[in-house]
């Protein structure tokens, strides 16, 4: 918006189509799940959506929003299998979002036309989840749009566009990271929610880190290797990787001095990034640099809060650790108590 308030100076002019001017209307219904910020916990909160409506015997097909680096001419992808990822040559960041769904038995659609992609999607499903993008808009018309705010990052709801249009649409806004915030960070998320969508029905959650083998970690000197998007243009310094190892007493060594190639360059447009390695991996030769970064810096062992299988993706040798993050709903309402109405529970 800084752009625009120039090109208006200059006398430009210029609209922003309204999302209900946009949206595609589906043949069933649609719970979008989309966030203020990106790194906010909209993917956990997303699969936990997912995971309730089939344990209520629905029929969830979640559609991505795009992620376009690769080949813009792939009108529709279906992942229905792992091997799906290979097969659309998938970077780091589409793994992250897409493989946490397929493991746990829900296709994805994603892809650059997504009037098609409906189209399709909506033959296999009776209820689609969106699973939003950063902190964009929906593309399909929500019977049901659940935003998430991150109160690491108070404020930000009502900062970032077009995350606070989000907020100020929220049928329903789901407080995350409770339990790594303070009070007065929660308070301040709170008031921004009434002042600003005060019909808005409001959900307090955790994100607890969870490690697989906290008891290797105290005493270590560990490298951390962080959600790309979370920490990068999502402007957290650090996430839950960095958590758990203090957490469990580890030490985390930064691995800056040790950057390669575009991972250097990554350090240096994002300057606000801490003793953490951004999993960037948008191309073959960025994941061998990112793999180069993780075999050079001296540490005793990796700490991974990628969502997906790191060490298995890039083939690295070095002992590692798997941090995972679920959202858990504290209070009422619940995520159960939210999708009653889809869910007939």
């Amino acid at each position: 918006m800084h752009l625009a308030s120039r090109c208006l100076a200059a006398g430009a002019g210029f609209s922003l189509l309204a999302p209900h001017q946009t949206w595609l209307q589906a043949a069933v219904p649609v719970i979008a799940v989309c966030a203020v910020r990106s790194g906010a916990g909209k993917s956990p909160v997303s699969r936990a959506v997912a995971a309730l409506l089939r344990a209520a015997g629905r029929r969830p097909v979640v559609v991505r929003h795009p992620m376009p680096y690769g080949d813009l001419q792939r009108a529709v992808q279906r992942f229905a299998l792992l091997s799906d990822l290979d097969r659309y040559n998938c970077t780091i960041e589409e793994r992250e979002e897409y493989e946490p769904h397929l493991a746990e038995g829900t296709v994805v659609y994603a892809g650059v036309d997504y009037a098609h992609i409906l189209a399709e999607a909506q033959t296999e499903a009776d209820i689609l989840v969106w699973d939003g993008g950063n902190n964009d808009l929906p593309f399909y018309r929500p019977d049901l749009l659940l935003v998430v705010a991150d109160p690491l990052r108070a404020g930000h709801e009502l900062a970032y566009h077009p995350g606070e249009t989000c907020l100020r649409m929220a049928d329903a806004v789901l407080i995350n990271k409770v339990d790594a915030a303070t009070p007065e960070q929660v308070a301040v998320v709170e008031a921004n929610i009434r002042e600003a969508n005060p019909a808005a029905v409001v959900l307090r959650a955790a994100s607890p880190v969870t490690v697989d083998r906290p008891d290797v970690l105290q005493g270590k000197n560990v490298l951390v290797v962080e959600d790309g998007p979370t920490t990068t243009h999502g402007g957290l310094g650090t996430g839950a990787g960095y958590r758990a190892a203090l957490q469990h007493g580890a030490t985390p060594v930064d691995p800056r001095p040790w950057a390669a190639g575009s991972i250097a360059l990554t350090y240096e447009a994002h300057p606000h990034l801490g003793p953490v390695l951004p999993a960037m991996g948008y191309s073959t030769e960025q994941r061998a640099e990112l793999r180069a970064t993780i075999d050079a810096t001296p540490c005793d062992l990796v700490v991974v809060a990628t969502p997906i299988d790191l060490q298995t993706l890039l083939g690295f040798p070095r002992p590692a650790v798997q941090v995972t993050y679920p959202v858990q709903t504290l209070g009422a309402p619940t995520l159960s108590d939210l999708l009653r109405p889809f869910t007939g529970g």
